[in-house]
């Protein structure tokens, strides 16, 4: 099984490489992918070196499975020419999330959608991923009517530059590279990603956007509020959600309980609650803080966190990577 990771040099890149090797994905030959001025410098997988190599020799080298976390530029550029040279593709940049052409995946939800043709496989924004991992069986059993979700996103979604610039605030040097207008350190930014023309920035519009698709209904009314806030690990995520349907709260807990990919952490009167720092190097989506909404008899609040270089992006991917090979949607066959 032949892997590149496009991009292997960032945030994303290097956690991708890291779910692969942790989850023993059966890569016989790793190719590491990024800009010309990494090209030529050595990436390590699983105890062996291998260079890194341009995209277009990449192509050439004809892998199987290539997982793109290079931008949205490169993959508009890049991830067609790949797939026309028979190599599948998972995309972690926005490019392809809305071509209705390409499925927009979160495996515990809609890996039924992908076949052998689905060339470039689109991988959803961080804090929409969480969110509908932790929505999907509510949403069949009751069917969602609205979302209103406020974000609290860890710096380590803008990138390294980020997780620079608050180091370097705390260090007190202040004519370091910067990747926020504002401080992050101490504060909370209220703009993830650039605004857009409705008032609401690429982020917010995203987690409208995306969960629709994901769930297949244009129908759901999203509204949503991003933040930077100075943490590294996860983003956490505040989520009231109507439905069609009264919940029962009970239920609601049961149903938590055995959501794919889900764990509940629910003990107020012990202080247990799903926090960001706790999330950080986790696979999974946690949930807390969920309570009936006194004002709403058909909807709940509840509290969403996960690691966003895993679950969020990395893992996500590796997961897709998962499910075509077992499924034998991947040429090399079926996963071990």
């Amino acid at each position: 099984m032949k892997v590149a990771v496009v991009g292997a040099t960032g945030l994303v890149g290097s956690q991708m490489i890291k779910v692969l090797e942790e989850r023993n994905f059966p890569v016989t030959e790793f190719i590491p992918v990024a800009s010309a001025k990494s090209v030529g410098k050595e990436l390590a997988f699983k105890g062996k070196n291998y260079k890194i190599v341009g995209l277009d020799d990449a192509i050439a080298m004809k892998p199987d499975v290539a997982i793109f976390s290079a931008g949205g530029g490169t993959s508009l550029e890049y991830a067609p020419k790949f797939a026309v040279a028979g190599i599948t593709v998972i995309d972690n940049s926005s490019a392809w999330r809305m071509d209705e052409t390409k499925v927009l995946c979160v495996p515990e939800i809609n890996a039924g959608e992908l076949t052998a043709d689905s060339k470039i496989i689109a991988n959803p924004n961080c804090s929409t991923i969480q969110m509908v991992v932790a929505l999907a069986d509510l949403h069949k059993k009751y069917k969602i009517k609205r979302i209103v979700v406020s974000t609290y996103q860890s710096i380590t979604g803008t990138g390294v530059k980020a997780v620079k610039q608050m180091e370097d605030e705390r260090a007190g040097i202040k004519d370091g590279e910067k990747a926020y207008v504002y401080e992050i350190d101490r504060n909370c930014i209220p703009a993830c990603d650039v605004f857009t023309d409705n008032g609401y920035t690429k982020e917010e519009m995203k987690l409208v956007n995306e969960t629709k698709k994901i769930f297949r209904d244009d129908s759901i009314k999203v509204t949503a509020t991003a933040v930077r806030v100075p943490v590294v690990g996860g983003h956490s995520e505040s989520i009231n959600v109507e439905f069609e349907k009264t919940p029962n709260l009970k239920e609601v807990f049961e149903i938590l309980r055995n959501t794919n990919g889900v764990i509940l952490q629910d003990d107020v009167a012990k202080n247990i609650y799903p926090m960001a720092k706790f999330s950080h190097n986790k696979d999974e989506v946690f949930v807390g803080r969920v309570r009936a909404d006194e004002s709403n008899a058909n909807a709940i609040n509840m509290w969403v966190v996960a690691d966003n270089l895993r679950k969020g992006a990395a893992t996500n991917a590796v997961q897709i990577a998962e499910y075509l090979l077992k499924k034998g949607l991947l040429k090399t066959g079926v996963l071990a």
